[in-house]
């Protein structure tokens, strides 16, 4: 709440140099802040007496949009890549699926293993096993295992993260 915006009752005021100017009615309040060429901004309207501060509200608010952007530019996502096997997956397509991980994960990226069984694959649950624990193994020091191994359907799903130490 700003200027005119403020409702019409007995505030607190603080100038811009942090002093307390006391309790004033919003009228009064206003006109100091217009004399000294700032604007009256609520700081706290959910206390017993309303706070308002002066201060120059577009300097202010241009400041916590630099913040603002400035977090943002300082925040890190990660993504979640897939990669997807297959109980009878053969030598060369594991190790290029293998170098895929090991490049999202140096990205600093997760990864999501699926290994998928198809018709009547299922009845071999370990094979599917030994190649998800495989790949794992493959991957060495480099990851951290969030959600170990598990079949959910007819598919085997981990998620894996890359190790920052």
């Amino acid at each position: 709440m700003v200027n005119e915006n403020i409702p019409n009752v007995e505030m607190l005021v603080i100038d811009d140099q942090g002093n307390n100017l006391g309790k004033m009615n919003k009228a009064r309040a206003l006109k100091e802040a217009e004399d000294r060429n700032l604007d009256l901004v609520v700081v706290s309207p959910d206390s017993k007496v309303v706070v308002a501060k002066m201060m120059d509200y577009s300097k202010h608010r241009y400041e916590q949009q630099k913040k603002l952007r400035e977090m943002k530019k300082n925040q890190q996502t990660v993504d979640i890549k897939e990669i997807r096997l297959s109980p009878i997956i053969g030598v060369h397509d594991f190790n290029t699926k293998l170098n895929h991980a090991k490049k999202f994960i140096s990205k600093g990226d997760k990864v999501k293993l699926t290994l998928r069984f198809r018709g009547r694959m299922i009845q071999h649950k370990e094979l599917g096993a030994e190649i998800v624990d495989k790949f794992i193994s493959e991957l060495g020091e480099s990851i951290i295992i969030e959600s170990k191994p598990k079949l959910e359907g007819f598919q085997i799903i981990a998620v894996i993260a890359p190790n920052n130490n």
